[in-house]
């Protein structure tokens, strides 16, 4: 009864994780403003601004949508898989990958959403290459490559993980004897 009842508070903890996504989807508002004030900052001055000017302040806009889906993959995949389905499951606009990402698969999201977030900021950088120095321009190639291979290496890591978690079937097991024979 004592190791039940435990059982049932360590069960219950899951609860403690809601607060942190409930500051994610503020955080997400908070991208939100961001995006908005970059929005109103860049339009009135679209048409004098050189062509440069426009594309690091498009490519601004890209990174920051670019965090604002990775802050909700990361609520979405996080809360369903360590605190309580999400009850939308009839509802027309539910993503298809919802409910559908485990833990290693929001892992893999992640990293590839975080190269592409550095990828942008690599980019902006030799843009602007002006303005940036060859330390910062170093260091963010460093950077991005440092996020590339992790992200293969955890991609790897997965892939052997899945390989030998998953235990074959006999009928697997008669089948890759009998092509076995066949080499």
């Amino acid at each position: 009864m004592i190791e039940r009842r435990f059982e049932q508070i360590i069960f219950a903890s899951r609860w403690l994780l809601a607060p942190f996504y409930l500051g994610l989807v503020v955080s997400l508002g908070a991208l939100l403003v961001k995006f908005t004030q970059e929005t109103l900052h860049m339009i009135p001055h679209v048409l004098e601004m050189s062509e440069k000017d426009v594309l690091l302040g498009v490519l601004t806009l890209i990174d920051l949508s670019f965090a604002g889906n990775l802050l909700l993959m990361v609520i979405f995949a996080g809360y369903e898989n360590f605190v309580s389905k999400i009850d939308v499951a009839n509802h027309e606009d539910r993503p298809d990958w919802m409910g559908k990402v485990d833990f290693g698969g929001l892992k893999l999201k992640l990293i590839a959403s975080i190269v592409a977030i550095s990828g942008i900021h690599l980019l902006k950088a030799f843009m602007n290459l002006a303005q940036t120095s060859r330390d910062e321009l170093m260091w963010l190639v460093i950077i991005h490559m440092t996020f590339v291979i992790s992200g293969v290496l955890l991609a790897c890591m997965d892939r052997l993980e899945g390989h030998h978690g998953h235990a074959a079937s006999p009928a697997e097991k008669a089948g890759s004897k009998s092509a076995a024979s066949h080499h």
